[in-house]
């Protein structure tokens, strides 16, 4: 068999080259997706986002900032919830990310208190970048905001994404969305079935989806992160009895603005927020007919279990 002529050796050599470039580029082609910016922890410790943060890893993303009074409280007792139903996962094969959008405000020593309140562990990061860094994470996870239509500046996207860098695939939801769904997606979904599951059910054996009334309904989705109803204190007090214990025109306020009672100083509300930790209660922006849904709801499970609801201007002091 004749040999092959110089030039075709050397246009094998180009093209075997060329091949190996392209494999070289497709490796680094996560790396150019995501932009290599320096956050700071709030433990103070420097990282970078692709390498240190995100490489390889499953991860969650939020973006926060320490002063919201009504979102980002509420979002990360609900991501605690999912913390919590991950256990010692988080840290080991997943890893919790929350930016916040204020670095000028929230420096680590800022970060770190707001992580004490919800009492987070190992695992889950809040972190800080320089303004236009954030910027371009939030770009890069479409989070950004039109600024002709959100001056704001506290204005951000209520959004969650999680993902796998190794596999590429990403998904964005709202954390406000059922913990235990969410934990799912990031435990076993976008392990690439890696982990295999032992708490699978068959179809037969999985329970009808209860009715719930709107009151019932309310304190599932905006309440059970902080409060319990009978199962002792949480991020906040356990509220069975409650509308035994508090007049009912407060406890309406006290659901509809807690910020602004703070604010003006009321008592009661000022003693709750020092005894919990200085963790305000968010402003959950609910309607009245909510309010009066939840309390129902609430005077409800208090009668069941012998509380008798105080009437208006007599509620014990304690």
């Amino acid at each position: 068999m004749a040999r092959p002529a110089p030039r075709v050796l050397t246009a094998l050599v180009l093209v075997l080259t060329l091949i190996g470039v392209a494999a070289s580029a497709g490796a680094r082609a996560p790396h150019r997706r995501f932009p290599e910016i320096e956050l700071t922890t709030h433990e103070g410790k420097r990282v970078r986002f692709y390498e240190d943060l995100i490489q390889d890893k499953v991860v969650s993303i939020n973006f926060i900032f320490t002063r919201c009074s009504d979102s980002c409280p509420a979002e990360t007792a609900k991501l605690k919830e999912v913390y919590e139903r991950l256990g010692d996962r988080v840290g080991r094969d997943i890893f919790m990310y929350s930016i916040s959008i204020d670095p000028e405000h929230d420096t680590p020593e800022a970060l770190k208190k707001f992580a004490d309140k919800f009492q987070t562990g190992p695992g889950w990061l809040f972190l800080r970048a320089e303004e236009e860094d954030v910027k371009r994470l939030e770009e890069r996870f479409g989070l950004d905001l039109d600024a002709d239509e959100y001056d704001d500046p506290e204005d951000h996207n209520i959004s969650l994404v999680m993902g796998n860098e190794r596999t590429g695939q990403w998904i964005k939801r709202s954390p406000f969305d059922n913990p235990g769904a969410l934990a799912s997606i990031l435990g076993y979904r976008l392990s690439d079935g890696m982990v295999a599951r032992s708490d699978v059910k068959s179809y037969s054996e999985v329970p009808e989806a209860p009715q719930l009334s709107e009151g019932a309904f309310l304190f599932r989705t905006r309440c059970e992160s902080c409060h319990t109803l009978g199962g002792g204190e949480g991020l906040g007090p356990d509220l069975i009895g409650v509308t035994a214990r508090r007049e009912r025109n407060w406890l309406a306020r006290w659901i509809r603005e807690p910020d602004k009672m703070i604010e003006e100083g009321d008592p009661q509300a000022l003693a709750l927020y020092v005894q919990y930790r200085e963790l305000a209660m968010p402003n959950l922006r609910l309607e009245q007919t909510e309010v009066d849904a939840l309390l129902g709801f609430l005077m409800e499970q208090d009668r069941a279990r012998g509380f008798v609801p105080v009437p208006a201007r007599q509620a014990r002091r304690d």
